[in-house]
């Protein structure tokens, strides 16, 4: 699939890095001379060879992070002229697939440490990976919530049309493991690859609802509502971020990862609704990623 160029020097883009066929690509161009290989410090500060970041890099990162790694990129182009970022949503295991099968990337940033964990056991990770951000899942339904949709039980109602990740996706893991621990036996009519799909059947009335995170709901403002659940908190995602060992730039690299984990960063994640990087099920607000809509079931 091509991607789709937010500047104009697209062309010059498409030289450097390959196209990839993965999903829901975004293309922020620029035009650079390549970047040095060494390994970068704090985003906005020399490397480590003295050459500030510059060149193109590809960043291959979670479905669910399209909005905050779009708007994380087009800061970090204007913070340093020269560089070029290309972001490629889908996910998670399916980018974990193809990182291993050798496509041409510079960090990834996944929805899940397991995910990661099979990049970083092949030996693919640039260094240690750092967890930047948390997230939890939440029921998304239509405008209206028509099917009256008020907990985790009523998707198992019979005639609920539910929507969900598939078992190998990091949101349908959650979506296993949230169902299990509250003994709730889920029939989806629809098991989608990334999260953005699930939210995509309920906002076309496919769906009576699906099991997508909070952050999702919120981004989508009106095109949906959201029920929260307190089981949510027995499955917190940790999203972990590394630069990949065989990537052409490491230094820019680098600086795009302390960026993501850096003030600013977190920040725009915060935003967003994700929670703090490093927590989990016994120390985050199962809560935090939720967005703060009235329960639909109440209207």
């Amino acid at each position: 699939m091509s991607r789709r160029p937010v500047r104009s020097a697209a062309s010059t883009l498409r030289a450097a890095v390959p196209a990839l066929a993965v999903l829901l690509p975004v293309v922020l161009s620029g035009c650079a001379p390549a970047g040095s290989p060494d390994a970068g410090t704090r985003s906005g500060t020399a490397t480590g060879s003295g050459t500030k970041p510059a060149g193109a890099i590809t960043i291959f990162a979670a479905a669910s992070l399209k909005q905050t790694f779009t708007e994380l990129a087009h800061t970090f182009e204007a913070e340093h002229p020269g560089t070029t970022v290309t972001l490629s949503f889908a996910g998670s295991s399916d980018l974990a697939s193809q990182i291993n099968q050798g496509a041409p990337v510079d960090v990834f940033a996944s929805a899940d440490t397991a995910n990661m964990q099979k990049v970083q056991g092949a030996g693919l990770t640039d260094g240690t990976p750092e967890d930047f951000a948390t997230n939890t899942l939440a029921i998304a339904v239509p405008p209206g919530n028509p099917a009256k949709v008020a907990s985790l039980q009523d998707l198992a109602r019979p005639g609920i049309k539910l929507v969900t990740c598939a078992r190998q996706v990091p949101c349908g893991a959650a979506t296993a493991k949230v169902a299990e621990a509250a003994r709730v036996a889920l029939s989806p009519v629809s098991e989608e690859n990334a999260v953005t799909d699930v939210l995509g059947k309920v906002t076309s009335g496919e769906a009576d609802a699906g099991l997508v995170y909070g952050t999702d709901i919120k981004a989508a403002g009106t095109k949906v509502a959201g029920v929260q659940f307190p089981e949510a908190g027995s499955a917190v995602n940790t999203y972990p971020i590394a630069g990949v060992a065989n990537g052409r730039n490491r230094a820019t690299a680098q600086a795009f990862v302390d960026l993501v984990t850096g003030p600013e960063g977190q920040k725009v994640l915060a935003a967003a609704g994700f929670g703090p990087g490093g927590s989990g099920p016994g120390n985050s607000d199962p809560g935090s990623s939720c967005p703060a809509n009235p329960s639909p079931g109440s209207k």
